[in-house]
């Protein structure tokens, strides 16, 4: 199914699409807390600030738990394409310290801020 199918199929059904990003530990993680380390965390924090206040991500956080799975994004974008370019501007994800696995993810229309 293609992406516009995909999202007159949603709104038909009173849902809108959203993308789920799954961000995962990168190729160069490390547990290390290093100034190298602890600028990147910043640089990843001030953009996760920008794609918030461009509208970009509906939902934002880590995960709790010291596993894979490091957080999630939920960008509110027209394609899978825009969604990959919004999660590009991601410093961790260009230094290679984190993945982001995006999925098209379909929702109550009214369900997300």
């Amino acid at each position: 199914m293609d992406e516009m199918q995909l999202h007159r199929e949603a709104a038909d059904l009173g849902m809108q699409v959203v993308y789920l990003g799954l961000l995962r530990k990168g190729p160069k993680w490390s547990p290390e807390e290093t100034p190298d380390s602890a600028r990147l965390q910043d640089a990843h924090l001030a953009n996760i600030g920008d794609m918030v206040e461009k509208g970009w991500l509906v939902l934002v956080g880590p995960c709790g738990d010291d596993g894979e799975l490091r957080g999630i994004y939920v960008f509110r974008a027209s394609s899978l394409a825009e969604a990959e370019s919004m999660a590009a501007t991601d410093p961790a994800i260009q230094a290679g310290r984190l993945i982001c696995e995006l999925h098209p993810w379909l929702v109550g229309r009214d369900s997300l801020p």
